[in-house]
């Protein structure tokens, strides 16, 4: 049994045990980080690139881009490290590091899709209010509040959960470090503050949901009244971008964190890990761009202006 202050490094969950399917599992996430820091790159360039696209919505998208560049970058460079040199290591200071960064722009991600939610709601329900509402100074403000509120709540969780003694061993359960699977290594009478984070975690995560829920309420409301067929496409062709979004995000995080533990498995851990921490920032330039044809456009100039220079 070893103690926190004897730590000095962790042992990360491997995917295999076989070569072939560590190189296999190496290119697979090389492939989706690349594509994730080519789509969101391409979305933060257009975006600030084009004067047309400097406007609350497009510049919360480009907050969204850069906290997916910051998640799926805290996590997968590692991993695949790990699987290319055959190793399970990380230190104790890059696993704080990591479970510190990878808390703090997943809260400040859920943060800013609920800001997100309300700037569609006033687009759509308050239209005539929205420059009142949502100024380049309000949304500044939006956004810098998402931030924050990540950082505080990366600092108050990893404070709480490596000041934990530590005497289970030093394996843990994932590929990165994130906070439950540290809690694990905890000792049993420490069970108040594993509830504490439940508890705070839950209540915040709830009370987004239930924002963003009651928004799209509103706003399916105000979409159905449309008479105009190409009003309503309009509409829809920018909110159902940011609804699928939330949906994987949310749909995935919470079942991992909120599953019984009857059914919990390192194997079932991996894979909704991998579902809410890899694959959003790879998929979510492609969403918002499947959808939005003035973001569409703007990225087709951008592209021909960077062939013609050449």
């Amino acid at each position: 049994m070893s103690n926190s202050s004897s730590i000095t490094q962790f042992l990360l969950l491997a995917f295999t045990d076989t070569r072939e399917l560590q190189l296999l599992h190496f290119w697979l996430f090389l492939g989706i980080y690349l594509a994730a820091l080519l789509g969101n790159g391409l979305i933060i360039t257009t975006i600030a690139w084009d004067q047309h696209l400097h406007t609350p919505m497009y510049f919360f998208l480009f907050n969204l881009s850069l906290l997916d560049l910051g998640c799926i970058s805290t996590t997968v460079p590692k991993s695949m490290a790990n699987s290319f040199w055959v190793t399970r290591n990380i230190s104790y200071t890059g696993c704080v590091a990591q479970l510190f960064l990878f808390t703090f722009l997943v809260v400040a991600e859920y943060c800013l899709l609920t800001i997100m939610s309300y700037d569609r709601y006033v687009a759509i329900c308050k239209p005539l209010h929205y420059g009142t509402l949502l100024g380049s100074r309000a949304g500044v403000h939006m956004a810098a509040a998402a931030w924050a509120t990540g950082f505080l709540h990366a600092l108050l969780h990893t404070a709480n959960t490596f000041s934990l003694p530590l005497c289970k061993g030093n394996a843990v359960d994932q590929f990165f470090c994130e906070i439950p699977q540290i809690l694990k290594l905890s000792c049993s009478h420490s069970y108040l503050r594993k509830a504490g984070f439940l508890v705070v975690g839950f209540s915040f995560a709830f009370g987004c949901f239930v924002f963003i829920l009651l928004s799209y309420v509103q706003i399916f409301r105000a979409v159905l009244s449309i008479s105009s067929e190409q009003g309503r496409h309009k509409a829809f062709s920018t909110c159902l971008p940011h609804l699928a979004v939330v949906s994987l995000f949310v749909s995935t995080a919470m079942f991992a964190y909120l599953k019984p533990p009857s059914i919990s498995s390192p194997s079932l851990d991996l894979l909704l890990s991998f579902l809410y921490s890899v694959v959003p920032p790879a998929v979510n330039p492609l969403i918002y761009s499947m959808r939005n044809q003035e973001l569409k456009d703007a990225l087709r100039k951008l592209m021909t202006g960077f062939l013609l220079k050449q």
